[in-house]
């Protein structure tokens, strides 16, 4: 089994449970030079996508998970890794237990663009179920967002 470090919507213990059934969550961290970022609004949905950038200044909260091979089969299948749209890195996660290598899905597009509201707010749920701090959380709830209604 691998590490992979969650920062969108599978921050979501029971969304990852779908997706990646043999995974279990193997706690949390964050992830220390690095931002949370969108981008690839140009690639259709709603608007743009979560995506991590290296950033001195900030971190990110993650949800790790054991993956074995076949749910990392199925996770590369969800997040659209096999069509180019997202790529795979290793990183340091700095957790409760100490630092931790795991990987992670980085956007392959420029960064930029808005998410819609709803992303943002599946995201911001996410990061809630996933025990995040409540100002992180609230950063989420309040970023710019892409209104898809009239």
């Amino acid at each position: 089994m691998t590490l992979y470090a969650a920062y969108g919507s599978n921050l979501d213990p029971q969304q990852m449970h779908e997706r990646a059934p043999h995974s279990p969550p193997a706690g949390s961290g964050w992830l220390v030079g690095w931002r949370l970022t969108f981008g690839g609004e140009d690639l259709g949905w709603e608007g743009a996508l979560a995506t991590v950038v290296e950033d001195p200044d900030s971190q990110v909260f993650v949800m790790l998970y054991d993956i074995p091979a076949s749910d990392e089969r199925a996770l590369d299948h969800w997040e659209g890794a096999h069509t180019g749209l997202y790529r795979k890195i290793r990183v340091r996660i700095e957790a409760v237990t100490g630092a931790q290598v795991a990987w992670l899905y980085v956007l392959d597009a420029y960064e930029g663009g808005l998410p819609s509201a709803r992303y943002l707010g599946i995201m911001a749920d996410a990061a809630e179920a996933a025990g995040a701090p409540a100002d992180y959380v609230a950063d989420l709830r309040s970023r710019p967002c892409r209104s898809l209604g009239p």
